[in-house]
């Protein structure tokens, strides 16, 4: 029977923000770090796929944060995969300090054709996922389907080549620090528990220019990400609790 695998990491200097805790990008890099680890160690990691011009995309992914760890704070994330179908599958997250837990996330991703950029039929790795979905539910709600919101207020810059990806696409984490680089340093400040949601809907690629527009709701506050083309890249959202 699939059991939860876990790893562990150490919060190094680079990773944190100027309260000497784990910037909220770090946490989320953490995870995804296990994602790749995690599938690399079973046996479907993304230099697998490569040899077939496929590769993994994230389509969705939620995390809630009670508490950012602080520098050197040694971690422990566990991850397994609850749910796998020719469209998508889905990792979990559970990020620990002994047994307390401070993060929790769950992803949710599907299988890009590098040539034709078109997500393909994952039933073809059916079998390889069954044997290592584990009977357990996502630690937290799954990540929402987030509509479209009229900015009152935007910040644009180009993608450039620190932006880029082994998918030669905007990375996930520029995502994640462009959106909370429009928050005001209050809310680290006073480390209150948040959770980001996060659709991908199209590619950012080099040379294009982003556009992070948002929105202010009760203890919310809304984006929608686009390019210069006109594209709707993702759309996002941080709940303060």
């Amino acid at each position: 029977m699939a059991e939860i695998t876990t790893y562990k990491y150490r919060v190094e200097p680079q990773d944190v923000d100027f309260t000497l805790r784990a910037s909220a990008s770090s946490v989320v890099n953490y995870m995804l770090n296990v994602a790749g680890r995690d599938a690399h160690n079973k046996g479907f990691g993304v230099e697998v796929l490569q040899d077939s011009s496929l590769t993994w995309v994230l389509l969705r992914f939620v995390v809630e944060i009670e508490c950012r760890p602080e520098q050197y704070a040694d971690v422990e994330i566990d991850t397994w995969i609850s749910d796998f179908n020719r469209l998508s599958s889905t990792r979990n997250f559970r990020m620990r300090i002994g047994d307390r837990v401070i993060a929790s996330g769950v992803s949710q991703w599907c299988v890009l054709n590098m040539e034709t950029r078109l997500s393909v039929d994952m039933s073809m790795m059916k079998e390889a996922h069954d044997r290592f979905i584990v009977e357990e539910p996502s630690p937290i709600a799954a990540p929402q389907r987030l509509r479209a919101v009229e900015a009152t207020a935007s910040v644009s810059r180009p993608v450039v080549y620190s932006d880029i990806d082994f998918n030669r696409h905007v990375n996930t984490l520029r995502y994640v620090d462009m959106i909370f680089d429009t928050l005001p340093l209050e809310v680290f400040e006073r480390e209150s528990t948040m959770r980001l949601d996060i659709n991908f809907l199209a590619e950012a690629r080099y040379g294009e220019t982003i556009s992070v527009g948002y929105v202010d709701e009760a203890s919310s506050r809304q984006f929608e990400v686009s390019s210069d083309s006109g594209k709707t890249l993702c759309r996002a959202k941080i709940e303060y609790k």
